[in-house]
């Protein structure tokens, strides 16, 4: 009756590379992809704690913290 459901991890997106992006002034962080070829950052989610850096983590298979950018 009750069912878990699984939860699979998600790629990281073709030609992106997984980084965090840190406010100097406020020091709010998020996490999400930048594009190799244009720098572009596309947001993924708000990291208010350690947890939500773990969940994203787990979320796209990261085996490590990614970078941090200013």
């Amino acid at each position: 009756m009750f069912f878990g459901r699984k939860k699979s991890t998600m790629p990281v997106p073709e030609g992106k590379v997984p980084v965090l992006h840190a406010s100097i002034c406020t020091g709010e962080t998020a996490a999400g992809f930048k594009d190799k070829r244009t720098g572009h950052f596309e947001e993924v989610m708000l990291i208010r704690s350690d947890e939500d850096l773990r969940r994203f983590m787990k979320q796209y298979g990261l085996k490590e913290v990614p970078p941090r950018e200013y």
